[in-house]
């Protein structure tokens, strides 16, 4: 549809006609029509994510939101507006203070920074914090946002340059590629365009649980600019994909029957996105609907099989010590309660999305997995052809948060280019991406826990229900790592333990920061509160008393033959414990590595290049925690040589670089052991050859297989993980009952980037607090309640703590330069610090999640 009269605008700068449908939003016309990428989309027009954010008429505008017919005569500028030397300015505040994570936030925050500061040169720290309250950061916790923003304030005013930290260790180096991400540079799957293209969209299942009896697709086949669609039958190989289990459909079948919402019946491909969204309308389903089972109690009684096994996924049994009834009739204290953890979306800003290529017999495949080698073999099963001809390009993403290490999109967008054989990008709205990857277990806990007259722990009896949803995803290692973790972070010598997950019709529930321990940790640390109690002992004592340290076994029967750190936070945590007035503590112990047996393997490769640049390939993934930023940290600490000028990072399946899932707090571990291990043949030739000149074309391999591990209840001697890392965290209220300032002291080897570690810490915590007071997908019948991004309980910049983040620095005898990992860890140990401080307010044992507050 044209509008009745043409539109005069103004962009950076540039006078533009236009005359299209004046119902077009701004967001989609720069994107489109302008190609400006630096403004993204988070939220799918919600305008609650800032991402978007643009100038127009000197007041900040989200794009998103703003129609074509309402913009005539507007002057509207982007980041690429902003002058050179201010656009510098800014951009190396949020490189320099660690601002940039994921960087997928970045271009919004940097346009709400220059139209502040053009208002107000010398905001103060609220005022900042207040100006960016419209924006959505899930990687930082906002702290080095506004660390940012009055960094560029101060050097704006001064007239100063700002300077990046040098790559030593330690130090802060500025994070790989945060300038172009902060300055919106098109780095990010959706920002990629191809000659050729064509769109896709999926068709979701109306119901959680119902019998498919007809799929038509004649309507949306007839529609103009429509190429083709898809069903379960084109589909030439396996129609199951999976990480543990391959249960998981591409398509859902006719006659078969769906198990969640996020179940795909078809695909449309078309010419423009919005024509492919078109066609999946126009598809007609004829369903037989059935009652889902929502609860997984009701699941395990019942005699209807959601999956041809059974109903239960796995279920873990860890005994130690002696009959757990006899311990608790000879301990001195023992106390029992039942624990309640909900459902959590990860809200990583960038929704799902590929681009995927087929030529010459060979695919390609753009993609945000966290673990692109198992999805060449699962994308190659699909189509039935070799993983040699299945090429995974991956384009660091958006956010992750373990979100992103099943497949949803690649699957569907790989079929169409394997038909089609041109270009086809496919990405998520958000009420898309909510329904349809895995989110965080919500479990039920029943906990026992006893100690003697002294506090020290004699036995722990717990009993863990977790609900994996509609297929297996991750759901057999986090009930396995619940069970492990079931004891937090103590010796407790006897333990009774069961963890299973079983099968439901709501959303899929995999991996989450945090990994089952975040659930468990809630449970025992609140258990501990009330042993306190009841028994009279102080909360700091007791934890130190009990605290795991070298030699001594977790409740998953793991013998630690490292030192850890964890009383070392304790110690430093005890002051300002003793001198607050109402707090709590909560301790956490969390893996590095998969472990439990599986191996664990990193291979890399560098190649010498022309003018002293290197090109360095693995196979781990960024999502925003800077493993390619500390993969050059460790590489320059390596060589010690001022000849290497740049070192280029690329990450694709066809290069070989074997990396695994990106899970765990292992990347730094396997792909830092494995690039030492190829750069000492580099560093040993450079010795040999007298520098880099010589060696141009050459490559050097580096590979790391981890010590071998061993499953749970193995009769063999050996670990089940190769490192852990440990946690003390402090939650301080104010007199009225807020929470006023939160402590992280963190054990997790030696840092290799400071301001990487901090906003690891800082993130994870502000993520860890909003699992504790707000975060909630709510769910009726199978059915998402709360399908908006904005209505997830998500934290903002005026919801944050002062957070102080205190490292502990003992170096892991097995890790690259001492270090281990931090990812996972930082948000365990939150919700129960809360809980704990609360109680110390009001009196009052909190046993589900969210938390209420103290009433007022």
């Amino acid at each position: 549809m044209k509008y009745d009269k043409t539109i005069h605008l103004t962009l950076n700068g540039q006078k533009i006609e236009y005359s299209g449908s004046g119902k077009v939003n701004l967001l989609n016309w720069l994107r489109t029509s302008q190609k400006i990428k630096s403004v993204k989309n988070g939220c799918s027009k919600e305008g609650v994510c800032g991402a978007c954010l643009v100038e127009i008429n000197k007041k900040p505008k989200l794009s998103c939101s703003v129609l074509m017919e309402n913009i005539d005569e507007a002057n509207i500028m982007t980041i690429e507006g902003i002058p050179d030397q201010i656009r510098t300015v800014l951009g190396r505040a949020f490189v320099a203070s660690g601002a940039v994570q994921c960087g997928f936030c970045s271009p919004g925050m940097l346009m709400r920074t220059n139209i502040l500061l053009q208002k107000n040169p010398a905001p103060s720290r609220e005022e900042v914090t207040n100006a960016i309250k419209p924006h959505l950061c899930r990687c930082t916790g906002y702290v080095k946002i506004v660390d940012a923003i009055l960094l560029a304030s101060e050097k704006m005013r001064k007239k100063e340059k700002i300077n990046f930290e040098k790559t030593s260790l330690g130090k802060s180096a500025p994070k790989y590629q945060a300038l172009d991400r902060a300055l919106g540079v098109p780095l990010f799957i959706d920002d990629l365009e191809m000659d050729h293209m064509v769109f896709g969209a999926l068709c979701f299942s109306e119901y959680p649980r119902a019998k498919i009896l007809k799929i038509d697709t004649s309507k949306a086949e007839a529609m103009a600019g429509v190429i083709k669609a898809l069903t379960a039958k084109d589909i030439p190989g396996k129609r199951h994909s999976g990480l543990n289990v391959k249960d998981w459909p591409v398509y859902i079948a006719e006659e078969e029957t769906t198990a969640y919402i996020g179940d795909v019946l078809a695909s449309v491909i078309a010419e423009s996105e919005e024509t492919a969204r078109k066609g999946v309308d126009a598809i007609k389903v004829e369903y037989e609907v059935y009652e889902p089972f929502t609860d997984p109690e009701s699941a395990l009684e019942s005699d209807i099989k959601l999956h041809e096994k059974g109903n239960v996924l796995k279920e873990i049994n860890i005994r130690r010590g002696d009959n757990i009834e006899k311990i608790f009739n000879s301990s001195a204290h023992v106390v029992s309660d039942t624990f309640k953890t909900q459902m959590v979306e990860h809200a990583f800003l960038e929704t799902e999305s590929c681009v995927a290529s087929y030529e010459n017999n060979k695919l390609t495949v753009y993609s945000q997995s966290q673990s692109i080698y198992r999805e060449r073999e699962q994308i190659a099963e699909i189509l039935d052809i070799k993983k040699e001809d299945v090429n995974i390009k991956f384009i660091p993403t958006g956010g992750a948060f373990g979100g992103k290490l099943n497949i949803t999109v690649q699957a569907h967008g790989a079929l169409a280019a394997y038909y089609l054989k041109q270009p086809v990008k496919i990405k998520l709205n958000r009420s898309e991406s909510l329904r349809m990857h895995p989110k965080k277990h919500p479990m039920y806990m029943e906990y026992k826990l006893a100690c003697d007259e002294e506090g020290k722990f004699t036995g722990l009896h717990a009993r863990i229900l977790g609900d994996t949803g509609a297929y297996a995803s991750q759901g057999i290692p986090v009930a396995i790592k619940a069970a492990t973790h079931a004891g937090g972070a103590y010796f407790i010598p006897n333990v009774d333990i069961v963890s299973k997950v079983v099968y439901t019709n709501n959303p899929v529930a995999g991996a989450m920061r945090g990994f089952g321990v975040s659930q468990v940790t809630f449970a025992i640390e609140s258990l501990i509160d009330e042993l306190c109690e009841t028994a009279k002992f102080d909360k700091w004592e007791i934890r130190y008393k009990n605290a795991l340290e070298q030699n001594l076994t977790t409740a998953g029967g793991d013998r630690l033959r490292k030192k850890t750190g964890l009383k070392k936070a304790l110690d430093i945590l005890k002051k300002q414990y003793k001198n607050s007035k109402f707090s709590g503590i909560a301790c956490a112990i969390k893996n590095c590595g998969i472990g439990s047996g599986h191996p664990e393997i990193s291979r890399v490769k560098l190649e010498v290049l022309e003018n002293g640049k290197l090109k360095l390939y693995h196979g781990w993934n960024e999502m925003g925690q800077g493993i390619d930023t500390i993969l050059r940290q460790l590489l320059r600490e390596q060589i010690k040589s001022d000849e290497i000028s740049e070192i280029e990072v690329v990450v694709a399946t066809e290069h070989e670089t074997l990396g695994g899932g990106t899970v765990a707090n292992r990347g730094t571990f396997l792909a830092g052991n494995s690039l030492l291990d190829a750069a000492k043949y580099l560093k040993k030739d450079m010795k040999k050859h007298g520098g880099l000149k010589k060696l141009v074309g050459k490559t050097y391999d580096g590979e790391y297989i981890c010590a071998k591990t061993i499953p749970i209840n193995s009769k063999k001697a050996g670990i089940q993980h190769f490192a852990y890392s440990f946690a003390a965290q402090l939650v301080i209220l104010s007199d009225k009952g807020k929470i006023q300032k939160i402590v992280a002291i963190h054990d997790s080897g030696r840092v290799i980037n400071k301001n990487l570690f901090e906003g690891q810490v800082q993130g994870g915590v502000i993520m860890g607090l909003g699992y504790a007071m707000s975060e909630n997908l709510l769910l009726d019948k199978g059915q998402i309640v709360n399908a908006k991004l904005g209505k997830l309980g998500l934290l903002r910049s005026v919801d944050v703590p002062e957070i102080e983040v205190i490292p502990i620095e003992i170096d892991d005898i097995d890790g690259p330069f001492g270090a281990k990992g931090v990812g996972e860890i930082t948000a365990i140990p939150v919700a129960p610090a809360v809980a704990s401080a609360y109680r110390a307010f009001d009196g009052q044992k909190r046993t589900e999640l969210p938390l209420k507050p103290p009433e007022q």
